[in-house]
């Protein structure tokens, strides 16, 4: 299948007009706001990228499960993975600072095709103007040319028309003969404005050719280096989720590792404070009390000992 090409399907049957030439101006300013919202979409999603990392970094300090009497890896896996954690913020802070270089080199390669634009846009501008301004004076010759025409041809009717005057008929040969020359003259510069204005022709199209050429080159590269841009972009987010789940997963190891009933028991051997309950509190009659108090006074009573 053959290619399509500016430079074949952008010209127009009007010599001064610029309908295609400003067709592929528009696509290209179009083009130039589809890269600067790409520029600022990664630098936007590198900075939440960048406060999710430092906030991320912060939540890593706090302690979860400090209290918790269970084995090691259960404290680990309560306490989300702590030094995970902080590895995974860094690896979006590092991600936030990869956005922000593929902006920066996103926003170099905007203003190195703009500068470049900008030349070709100033040169075929300038050309425009000139092909305008001389199409317009050779319309205008031709008018004068025209005009000159009829005049000469008035005048030589004139002639033939008056025979009877000799003196009259002299200067009417005189009006006729400047008539002549000054339609010859306007014929000349009819003629001269023609050819210039076909030179001005020639170089503009052969300009607009080129135009066309390095405007869908720059189109070529600004769809490429857009498409990289956004691959690489994805491909970030995805290592990152990879780097992210690798980190989670060691801490999803720690939590397999956990055995409730032996948590359990841990907390038993570590803190238990004893096997046997207290005795049931036996009645004491008040006047048996009494009467043994005088035969044997009763040891005195001390509370018991309390662990803490």
């Amino acid at each position: 299948m053959k290619h399509l090409h500016f430079k074949d399907n952008f010209w127009n049957n009007e010599l001064t007009s610029t309908v295609g030439y400003d067709a592929i101006i528009q696509y290209h300013n179009e083009g130039k706001r589809t890269c600067k919202e790409v520029e600022d979409f990664m630098k936007a999603r590198a900075g939440i990228e960048e406060k999710y990392a430092k906030d991320l970094l912060g939540l890593s300090k706090k302690v979860c499960g400090h209290n918790e009497m269970n084995k090691v890896h259960v404290t680990d896996g309560y306490s989300f993975g702590r030094e995970e954690m902080e590895h995974v913020s860094l690896a979006h802070l590092h991600l936030a600072q990869s956005m922000r270089e593929e902006a920066r080199k996103l926003e170099e390669f905007r203003e190195k095709q703009k500068e470049a634009r900008k030349k070709i846009e100033q040169h075929m501008d300038a050309l425009h103007k000139q092909k305008a301004s001389q199409f317009k004076k050779t319309v205008d010759s031709k008018k004068t040319y025209e005009q000159k025409c009829r005049d000469k041809e008035e005048a030589d009717q004139n002639v033939y028309r008056n025979t009877n005057n000799p003196k009259h008929i002299e200067k009417l040969h005189a009006k006729a003969q400047q008539a002549k020359l000054n339609a010859e003259e306007a014929d000349r510069l009819y003629q001269q404005s023609l050819s210039t204005l076909g030179n001005i022709r020639d170089e503009w199209q052969k300009e607009h050719v080129y135009s066309c050429e390095m405007l869908e080159k720059q189109a070529n590269d600004r769809i490429n280096f857009i498409r990289h841009t956004v691959w690489f972009h994805l491909n970030l987010l995805s290592q990152q989720s990879v780097t992210s789940d690798e980190l989670y997963e060691e801490v999803r190891k720690s939590l397999e590792q956990c055995d409730i009933q032996e948590d359990i028991e841990h907390f038993i051997i570590l803190r238990r404070t004893g096997d046997k309950p207290p005795a049931p509190l036996v009645y004491e009659n008040f006047y048996s009390g009494q009467r043994t108090a005088h035969a044997t006074p009763p040891p005195p009573r001390m509370p018991p000992p309390v662990n803490r």
